[in-house]
């Protein structure tokens, strides 16, 4: 089933805390919503669940407007971040409750409990409370809790933000797995950057109630709209510096690096801000022209080295090979491809190139 926001907002009293935005989200399709905590990525959900009313515009499910229809009539399942389990309740009947609600038959009920908690692996926990579950296991019975009601569309809300960075990663991976394997609608909300590039078939990037930037993450990483999505998106950030159009090339913190006029979308003399990605940049001999980097901070990463400390006025993140082996107080000769090089405006931070 699709789903569809159309001029969609929501305001609290005079307070608007999503501007009028149009967003459509495929049949089967991972949408993940990431931005910064009280951008308004939770109130999207909750606007599709029913479970606030949008101030303006509609919402459709498979073509059906269902702004004004209560969220049990909405075949829509929410996923909450801190779980909502029920303590006094085994997994079981966790799992069971809704069903129960939609009065379906004892056999059919235990029927499509047992289906699910083979699907996610909790067949084995069935007789156990939520307090002696892991964090893990417990986000697991809040999915199947969503699941159990073969929904059209799945909505997380940061479903694996309570629990630890090394199951995240396994759980996140089972997510996906999940989504291809059910193919069921999904909108996911997160503020961590990884989990909406592994996670999404397409990435909505949302700031302050806008939505800035929607498109798969490999997209959006290359070719960010602008200098918010370019430092959201991307761990560690892209770089940004200022710079000036020079005839033949662009002058970053007082060198001149020659680039091709299709590089170049402004006058000679006008300013720009520069982006490049920590990865983009290679260290050069002293033929080429080069940005000298001040060496700050040194962390191993195992496969690379992530160096950080300042071109002129500006701190930049550079990763480069494991055997690269620069000290603080050391200054790094660095340079970069033009096909690396993104420009934006430096007022609006609009992207200029390419």
């Amino acid at each position: 089933m699709s789903v569809e926001l159309c001029g969609v907002s929501k305001r609290f009293g005079e307070k608007t805390v999503i501007a009028p935005l149009d967003l459509q989200v495929a049949t089967g399709e991972f949408l993940v919503l990431v931005g910064p905590s009280g951008c308004g990525k939770t109130t999207v959900l909750r606007l599709v669940a029913g479970l606030e009313e949008p101030s303006t515009g509609r919402i459709l499910v498979d073509g059906k407007d269902v702004t004004s229809l209560p969220p049990g009539q909405r075949d829509v399942a929410m996923v909450f971040q801190n779980y909502a389990l029920y303590p006094h309740m085994t997994v079981a009947e966790n799992l069971e409750f809704p069903l129960k609600m939609r009065r379906l038959p004892r056999p059919e009920r235990q029927r499509l409990v047992q289906e699910v908690a083979e699907v996610l692996d909790i067949g084995h926990l069935l007789n156990s409370l939520p307090r002696q579950l892991s964090g893990g296991q417990r986000q697991r019975v809040a999915l199947g809790r969503a699941m159990v009601r073969k929904p059209a569309v799945f909505l997380f809300d940061e479903p694996l933000s309570n629990i630890d960075a090394k199951l995240r990663v396994q759980t996140r991976a089972e997510l996906a797995r999940l989504q291809q394997r059910l193919g069921t609608t999904t909108l996911y909300v997160t503020h961590d950057q990884v989990e909406a590039m592994t996670l999404g078939h397409r990435v909505a990037v949302m700031k302050e109630g806008r939505i800035l930037q929607v498109g798969p993450p490999l997209e959006v990483y290359r070719l960010p709209a602008d200098t918010f999505v370019a430092t959201f998106i991307g761990s560690p950030p892209m770089n940004l510096f200022p710079a000036t159009v020079q005839a033949g090339g662009l002058v970053i913190a007082e060198t001149f690096f020659p680039l091709p006029q299709a590089v170049l979308p402004l006058h000679p003399g006008e300013a720009c801000t520069a982006g490049i990605r920590p990865e983009h940049w290679r260290p050069t001999s002293a033929e080429e022209p080069a940005l000298a980097l001040g060496v700050a901070v040194v962390e191993l990463l195992g496969p690379t080295v992530q160096v950080g400390g300042y071109v002129g006025q500006t701190w930049a993140t550079v990763l480069l090979p494991a055997d690269a082996r620069p000290r603080p107080g050391d200054t790094l000769k660095l340079t970069f491809s033009p096909e690396n090089l993104c420009l934006f405006a430096p007022d609006s931070g609009q992207r200029l190139y390419p």
